[in-house]
């Protein structure tokens, strides 16, 4: 199977770069930029892309290109960080911009038969000016000054919305090389040397709020020649065989929740090993309501699968008690659960192996093992939570995927549509939707009022498509209020709802103004406590889904 190999600087983007190229039916895999050498050349990759780096170039110890990368004579694309290292070891130069990009910026496209941009054009209203293409050649020193003056002219056609993060810029191109876009903040915001096959952009293409963006990241693929093999059903046979590989006939326990990861995660195994998976469903008491009864007729009854229900709510929530720190709140619920299914692999007869539904976002934001270059978001209770004498070894077929694909692949192996498309949950719970200290008073009154927010979202069909994630926080926060003429001092509730198809980056839904009010009046008259609510209109980033 023809392949692409992503190098990972430690960048927040760079699995959705492996996205993207996978959406394109190309498979790839991510590799820390420190890998050995012979570990990414066994890919026989037919070409490499390098990612972002919360470094700078010119930083002491700041990750160098590796050698192996230029040697191999395969097309190379440098995104961001990727692009300032080309330019470092080929002789150009890179500074400290004195206009740092973040966000959304104009680019204007200075070569158009580029054979990255050539596809993302075409989609664009016909071009009606002329730019001027700048020799394939090193451009002087001078191109700094000559070229900010190249973004502000209105080409119909030549001009995209990208995405930028740096606050370092090419000054100088190194030679052979060609500027091919430039934007207001950076006169060289895109190069490449097109007879060597190697091409750098300094804005992202695989964020969605890249204009184009996939069309950029395939004209690649295309340089590449990388035959397009990469299925649902390829991701299956690959993940059933390297669970039978890991796995060779000992005994698998699953902890499944019911949502839509561990769910597929136990469908690919229970399909690798048969009958020698258990699944094993633990209720902690941090679930909606009836969701505990929800999951288990689920599995028993629709996928015949072998389950124990373990009901450890008073053990949870004794632990808990009197914790508000989001990270120990997810440590305390990491080692639980792993107690609790070594306790329950010890009645059924020693199982080594632990199945969990882990997948990418959950590893890139807790710098999770292969991700040392990453910065920590928040510690996910399946990753950075889980106790270091933990006697399990993990199972984890969803790790390097998206959402998206797990959804995908779910339906592949025949899930029902509903367990696929189930409102996203996080593994703490409502421990991480109960902010502050959690009682069992607290978590009744998030339980009705995120039945308010599921129930009236459900009535209008947005719950499908429309909003990826929508759910109530319970605020430790009380404020004063009225209530039949009389005084309150009550609770406060958060409404979230995202829209997103990749849970990496995602905007706040637009929800009507009669829905939101709707809802607002249904929790303040029907949820004891509550005398507020409030919507959070924050994006990610820079905030994240999740308030802990």
């Amino acid at each position: 199977m023809d392949s692409i190999a992503i190098i990972d600087f430690g960048s927040q983007y760079s699995q959705l770069t492996a996205r993207r190229v996978r959406e394109a039916h190309v498979y790839c895999e991510l590799f820390p930029h420190d890998a050995p050498p012979d570990q990414v050349l066994a890919l026989d990759p037919k070409g490499i892309s390098r990612s972002g780096c919360p470094n700078s170039v010119y930083d002491p110890g700041a990750p160098e290109l590796p050698a192996y990368v230029l040697q191999t004579g395969v097309p190379v694309l440098g995104i961001c960080y990727g692009m300032q290292l080309l330019a470092q070891a080929l002789g150009g130069k890179v500074e400290a911009s004195n206009r740092r990009e973040y966000g959304r910026a104009s680019l204007t496209i200075t070569q158009t038969d580029s054979p990255l941009f050539q596809q993302a054009i075409s989609q664009r209203p016909s071009a009606t000016g002329h730019l001027p293409h700048l020799p394939r050649s090193q451009v002087p020193g001078s191109a700094i000054r000559d070229l900010p003056h190249l973004p502000r002219m209105h080409v119909p056609g030549s001009a995209l919305s990208v995405w930028m993060s740096h606050g370092d810029r090419v000054t100088l191109v190194p030679p052979g090389f060609a500027v091919t876009a430039a934007s207001a903040g950076c006169a060289i915001a895109a190069m490449a040397d097109e007879s060597r096959g190697i091409y750098a952009l300094q804005f992202h293409p695989e964020v969605n709020h890249t204009e184009r963006g996939r069309e950029i990241l395939d004209a690649f693929l295309q340089v590449t020649g990388a035959e397009r093999t990469w299925t649902p059903a390829s991701v299956i046979a690959e993940a059933v065989a390297r669970v039978q590989a890991q796995v060779g006939d000992g005994k698998v326990i699953a902890g499944v929740s019911g949502g839509v990861d561990s769910s597929v995660a136990a469908a690919l195994v229970q399909q690798a090993v048969g009958d020698r998976l258990m699944c094993i469903f633990v209720d902690h008491g941090l679930l909606r309501i009836g969701e505990a009864d929800e999951v288990v007729q689920t599995f028993r009854q629709r996928l015949g699968a072998k389950l124990i229900a373990v009901n450890a709510v008073e053990e949870f929530l004794e632990a808990l008690a009197g914790v508000t720190d989001p990270e120990q709140k997810r440590r305390i619920i990491g080692e639980k659960f792993i107690r609790t299914f070594e306790r329950e692999a010890r009645r059924l007869g020693e199982a080594r192996f632990l199945v969990q539904g882990t997948i990418y976002p959950d590893v890139v934001e807790s710098a999770g093992p292969g991700r040392r270059q990453a910065a920590r978001i928040k510690t996910h209770h399946n990753v950075g939570g889980l106790p270091q004498d933990m006697r399990f070894e993990l199972v984890e077929p969803l790790r390097y995927l998206f959402k998206d694909e797990v959804r995908a692949v779910g339906l592949e192996l025949g899930l029902p549509e509903t367990m696929v498309w189930r409102q996203p949950f996080p593994g703490p719970g409502l421990a991480v939707r109960c902010l502050g200290e959690i009682t069992w008073e607290r978590l009744e009154t998030l339980r009705a009022a995120d039945a308010i927010v599921t129930g009236e979202l459900g009535a209008t069909g947005m719950l499908r498509g429309e909003t990826a994630q929508a759910f109530a926080v319970l605020l430790p926060v009380r404020s004063v209020g009225v209530m039949g003429d009389g005084r309150t001092y009550a609770e406060t509730v958060a409404v979230r709802a995202v829209t997103t198809d990749d849970f990496m980056t995602a905007d706040w839904a637009h929800l009507p103004y009669d829905l939101l009010a709707r809802i607002s009046n249904r929790i303040v008259n029907e949820v004891p406590g509550v005398n507020r609510v409030v919507y959070d209109i924050s994006s990610k980033p820079p905030a994240t889904i999740e308030w802990e």
